[in-house]
């Protein structure tokens, strides 16, 4: 597997040379947030406003107005936790083209409840106007700033940061609305995002080794949600649909899968995996990972759940696990 360093700082940079309208505004997270890089290239077009998330909001909503696109950096949950009245008032009611870039989404932060956006998607995607992406690999990283910036109104991005692996090829870019079909088979339909994709990776194969045929798809826009290979998708599976987040079952990717199941008729049993109705503590993300049930072992027993079939998967069994350092130089902290 490839691992990408600090794709974002890189990436941004070099595709806002030609682009005087981008600019880029920080809430004293400059170097955790991956634009300490574009401060240096273009200091006129960074603007840092302190610990002042809501103030920060209110300054983005007056640069879209006067036609700059305003791309906020900060971590995820101070982006819908602090502003959300402005967020709402300021920015999506008139439909302003300010692009959110919350970072350290989930259970990717050993910094507790405090740090950990959970419910982020839930609320970004309740929000009229607002379009909503979330990074799975470092191709998505690379690849979205210009459906970014091309999308009309506001868009909210859950992004990853740091040491990155490259899970998709960099020939196949980010499409908004578009998921990705991962591998193919008529037993269960799962569907995937942000870094539980690559966890769900870790079990496809051997999956398919004891004779499960599954249908995988990895869906990086939540909002809007309306791409047809996955309604159908969801009608196909023998025994059902698995749907897999980094993020509260609650207003994510799994309630995103049932409405359209609802709304479609389709009569199939469907399985969540995320936080159950949780907080999360601090730890290393492998960790979290597997103490709340949002690895590649956690969807082996929802596979067996739904099949009833005990199919014999242990760890070994697995790819193996990638180990992030929580300190490295492709990050300014341990948060």
């Amino acid at each position: 597997m490839e691992i990408q360093s600090k794709v974002h700082a890189n990436n941004l940079v070099a595709w806002a040379k030609d682009k005087p309208e981008v600019v880029v505004l920080s809430a004293d997270l400059t170097g955790s947030c991956e634009i300490a890089e574009f401060a240096a290239a273009y200091p006129d077009r960074f603007f840092s406003l302190g610990i002042a998330e809501q103030n920060m909001v209110s300054f983005a909503a007056g640069l879209a107005r006067e036609g700059y696109i305003p791309l906020i950096h900060t971590f995820a949950v101070f982006i819908y936790r602090q502003s959300l009245n402005q967020i709402v008032s300021s920015v999506a009611y008139s439909n302003l083209p300010v692009k959110f870039f919350g970072f350290l989404p989930g259970v990717t932060t050993p910094g507790g409840a405090t740090h950990q956006a959970i419910e982020d998607v839930a609320v970004m995607r309740s929000i009229p106007n607002m379009t909503v992406i979330e990074t799975g690999d470092a191709t998505e990283m690379a690849t979205i700033l210009d459906p970014v910036r091309d999308t009309k109104g506001p868009v909210y991005i859950r992004m990853l940061r740091g040491e990155v692996p490259r899970l998709f090829k960099a020939s196949e870019p980010f499409a908004l609305g578009r998921a990705r079909l991962l591998s193919d088979g008529d037993d269960l339909t799962l569907i995937s995002s942000g870094i539980c994709t690559e966890e769900a990776m870790r079990a496809t194969a051997a999956l398919k080794a004891r004779g499960m045929g599954v249908r995988h798809l990895h869906v990086s826009t939540h909002k809007p949600f309306n791409d047809p290979q996955v309604l159908e998708s969801l009608g196909r599976p023998k025994y059902g649909v698995i749907t897999m987040e980094n993020h509260s079952i609650i207003g994510g990717l799994g309630s995103e899968v049932a409405e359209v199941m609802a709304e479609n008729g389709i009569g199939k049993r469907l399985r969540r995996i995320g936080l159950k109705d949780s907080f999360a503590h601090g730890g290393s993300k492998p960790y979290l990972m597997r103490k709340y049930g949002l690895d590649a072992l956690a969807l082996v027993a929802e596979v067996e759940a739904l099949s009833g079939q005990a199919l014999g998967i242990r760890e070994e069994d697995l790819q193996a696990v990638r180990i992030e350092a929580v300190h490295s130089l492709a990050k300014a902290e341990a948060l």
